[in-house]
């Protein structure tokens, strides 16, 4: 087992890693920007290091300085949350040049999964369903694009092969807005991940997001767990997500855990990872796996009871699972995640940095609270806004619901904007209560504010 864990990252997941890290005896070094100098997890962890100022590009994904951090410090593994560095094969590769163990798949895992298009290739040696689409990458000047995409059958959909987050996509419904859309989806996707490449896929008119959580150590042992229904989206990002799907068949479920491992054997992939589906009338259909730890991932923990953090540990230390398929199919309850933002609602959704005067969280039977923050703290503006998870479970869907509503009125945060009253109208909606919803949700319902630009 490690002696000491460096946290690449910062905000929630830096608290998760550490109180994980605690539990298993092992030591923690937290790294931090200036501008997080006052965060929870900095005065948490065993040892802190200052790796430069606010910008991500100057703190956080500066990889020389959080190498040099773990080098000073003696970490001999570096843990990456999720986002910044956690996707990044190159990084992987270099600690483990190093002499570091990276916690999370190795490089040639994630450049074979990392990207969308080539994730594609994969599962279809691994004979997993995939939305009809172009062979890799396509470019407006490429070949005959326009007979190309005749062929898939409009709508279709652009999208970038890195990254996500809505970036880079467009939908096309017509021939002659096909090349125009490519451009601009290429000229985004550069601008948003360095890397213009895009790709087509048929656009499904009323999907369901639904996603797999899988991990895999290191001597050949893959299970997956029950699914993870994202299909409550704002801009194409995540707002809530449940397990167990209202919308899935014990059947369904088994066949999707079964595409998930098949393709993570595929790869030779191992460590935690989520495999991303869209669900239609009865079908699954792959999209893509996000090579990391999800920020959702406590609805997993509390549906199938195992702590996902942990294992990735151990994983990464070499141990073997322990626990087969079986173990991990089991439903032990229903969950519902909700991201908490410094937003404000009623000025279309901005980022609403500044000081918390006050905070009181919700508590009680099934409730859980993921923060970094605290009164007093001030939110900085360089980073994303999410200030808290709030991760609800009971033993039924009705009750998970009820139980929703009355922790998001408990919460009260004194000082910033946030999106609880956002969450708590999403989930008083009688379509979301009744479990029929598609990605379009919040477009279709009208649910937020009238401003909100339309649905691309």
């Amino acid at each position: 087992m490690f002696k000491k864990i460096l946290i690449a990252n910062r905000s929630e997941i830096a608290v998760r890693v550490i109180r994980a890290a605690r539990e298993l005896g092992i030591k923690t070094v937290a790294v931090y920007s200036d501008a997080d100098r006052e965060s929870r997890h900095v005065s948490m962890a065993d040892e802190a290091v200052c790796i430069g100022p606010g910008p991500s590009k100057l703190s956080y994904l500066d990889q020389e300085a959080v190498l040099s951090a773990a080098k000073i410090t003696g970490a001999d593994a570096i843990h990456p949350g999720y986002g910044f560095l956690s996707e990044n094969a190159d990084f992987s590769e270099l600690c483990a040049k190093r002499g570091i163990t990276f916690i999370g798949p190795p490089p040639a895992a994630s450049r074979k999964l990392g990207f969308k298009s080539t994730g594609k290739a994969v599962a279809l040696a691994a004979n997993v369903p995939v939305v009809p689409g172009t062979k890799g990458d396509v470019t407006a000047d490429g070949g005959d694009i326009i007979n190309s995409v005749a062929e898939i059958g409009y709508p279709v959909l652009i999208k970038a092969s890195a990254g996500g987050g809505g970036k880079g996509m467009r939908i096309v419904r017509t021939p002659a807005e096909l090349k125009p859309q490519l451009e601009a989806a290429a000229n985004e996707a550069k601008a948003a991940f360095g890397d213009g490449s895009v790709f087509i896929e048929k656009l499904l008119e009323r999907p369901r997001h639904v996603e797999i959580q899988i991990i895999a150590d290191n001597h050949g042992n893959v299970v997956a767990f029950p699914e993870r229904d994202c299909t409550v989206q704002r801009r194409h990002q995540k707002l809530v997500e449940e397990s167990p799907s209202p919308a899935l068949t014990p059947e369904i479920r088994k066949d999707m855990q079964a595409a998930a491992i098949r393709l993570a054997k595929a790869a030779n992939y191992s460590n935690v990872g989520t495999v991303e589906f869209l669900f239609q009338d009865g079908k699954f259909y792959f999209i893509e796996v996000n090579a990391r730890l999800q920020v959702e991932h406590p609805v997993t923990e509390a549906v199938a009871g195992v702590d996902l953090m942990e294992l990735m540990i151990r994983v990464a230390a070499g141990e073997k699972l322990p626990f087969g398929q079986d173990r991990a199919s089991e439903i032990r309850c229903h969950a519902i995640e909700h991201r908490i933002n410094a937003e404000d609602p009623d000025n279309n959704f901005m980022p609403c940095p500044g000081r918390i005067d006050s905070i009181e969280l919700p508590g009680g039977a099934g409730v859980r609270v993921d923060t970094h923050v605290y009164a007093g703290y001030t939110i900085p503006s360089y980073y994303d806004s999410m200030i808290a998870k709030l991760i609800i479970s009971a033993e039924d869907r009705p009750k998970a619901l009820r139980r929703s509503l009355r922790a998001l009125g408990e919460l009260k945060i004194a000082g910033v904007k946030t999106t609880a009253g956002m969450h708590a109208k999403v989930v008083a909606h009688p379509v979301f209560m009744a479990g029929d919803f598609d990605t379009h949700f919040i477009e279709k319902t009208g649910l937020l504010d009238k401003k909100e630009p339309a649905h691309v």
